[in-house]
């Protein structure tokens, strides 16, 4: 019926344009007046938007009578209350507090390396010995004196306390056993300088300077490197934004893109300074590192979580939708007294957090709500639809 109604209207508008009035149009075009055939094309265009008005109302009159006819298909989906996690994703470095090189503290020459690279030391293990230049004689030179003071005091005291012997005299071997002792202390403290140590347990990881070379302290006279790779952490650098929802304790996800392998872990420290630089505030993330692949300088993600709603409303971006005021809107799904035919309406949202494709609906939505997923974006404010699937 709308098909015969449609011909019957071009064929009049076909006419009225020249089909039956032909001999017009070719009048006025032989009278090659320029005003007259402006004239008249303006006159036929107005009679074109006329019939094309009333094509127009007559289609809606037929939609609103015709029963068959076509409704947008859409499908939705029934929102519901869920547990929702947000993450900050920043990208770090893997650091370690002790990767350190080792000094010398006295120079001389390197007598003897105790150790080869990869070998794993304990605090305060002997690594490497320096040439001490006669300093361990003259300690033991000094601990003969010490001796013989230590004994001179001794019998010294006992007579004074039988009251034998001058005071003057006691105090004198007295004087001398304590200056020998502390010559003998300060000693030891130069000749302990003779012998490198590891700082602590860890990896000797470089021997720097050979056995047979002349070392001295200072820059450039590095001997070891020693690195303790049980004890990792992740430096990143977090916008001042975030102070309030980054805590120590918060859970955090870390990739490793090199070793294509990801641990969970907690922020361990916040730092109480924010870089005027660029407006932000360092975060220490420790890590287990079991195999030993983890290695300082590494590159890695941090996914912190921030944010963490029990009872939170999410629905996909892709359907959400901005007027002309900034204002974010999505269609609702209304019963129409038909299981498949249904009335979009328009309702304004107020959006939260995002993560991945999702973002959390803060107000404008309940539990149990359907919204239009898939043609949100051709159906109109109270319109009739009918639903192709449902998504619960």
């Amino acid at each position: 019926m709308k098909k015969i109604i449609q011909l019957s209207i071009l064929g009049i508008l076909i006419a009225s344009c020249g089909g039956g009035a032909s001999g017009s149009v070719e009048d006025v075009i032989s009278s090659k007046d320029l005003n007259t055939m402006r004239a008249k094309r303006t006159a036929m265009n107005q009679e074109l938007k006329a019939l094309e008005d009333q094509v127009k109302q007559l289609d809606s009159a037929i939609s609103e009578l015709d029963d068959n006819a076509k409704l947008p298909l859409v499908s939705t989906m029934q929102v519901e209350k869920q547990v929702f996690n947000h993450y900050l994703e920043l990208q770090g470095d893997v650091m370690t507090d002790q990767n350190v090189l080792v000094y010398p503290e006295m120079a001389g020459t390197l007598y003897r390396v105790y150790v080869k690279e990869g070998q794993r030391v304990s605090k305060g293990q002997l690594l490497a010995s320096i040439d001490d230049g006669g300093l361990s004689s003259q300690l033991a030179q000094l601990k003969t004196q010490q001796a013989l003071a230590k004994t001179t005091f001794e019998r010294q005291k006992r007579l004074w306390d039988q009251n034998i012997g001058s005071e003057i005299q006691y105090l004198q071997a007295k004087t001398q056993y304590e200056a020998q002792q502390s010559a003998v202390k300060q000693l030891e403290s130069q000749v302990g300088k003779s012998s490198i140590r590891a700082p602590f347990s860890g990896i000797i990881d470089d021997i720097i300077k050979d056995q047979g070379t002349v070392v001295s302290p200072g820059p450039g006279s590095e001997v070891f490197r020693i690195v303790n790779l049980s004890d990792m952490y992740i430096e990143v650098e977090v916008p001042e934004a975030h102070l309030a929802n980054v805590t120590p304790g918060k859970m955090v996800q870390v990739y490793f893109p090199v070793l294509g392998d990801s641990v969970t872990t907690k922020v361990r420290q916040t730092g109480n300074f924010i870089n005027p630089g660029n407006r932000s505030f360092s975060v220490e993330i420790p890590v287990l590192n079991k195999d030993g692949k983890i290695k300082p300088n590494l590159t890695a993600i941090a996914k912190i979580n921030d944010y963490t709603s029990d009872e939170a409303i999410l629905i996909p971006q892709s359907v959400v939708s901005e007027n002309a005021l900034g204002e974010q809107y999505v269609y609702l799904t209304k019963e129409n007294g038909s299981d498949t035919e249904l009335v979009s309406k328009k309702t304004i949202i107020k959006l939260g957090k995002t993560q991945g494709d999702n973002v959390e609906v803060l107000s404008g939505l309940s539990a149990g709500d359907n919204i239009i997923v898939e043609g949100a974006r051709s159906v109109r404010d109270n319109q009739l639809v009918k639903v192709q699937n449902s998504k619960g």
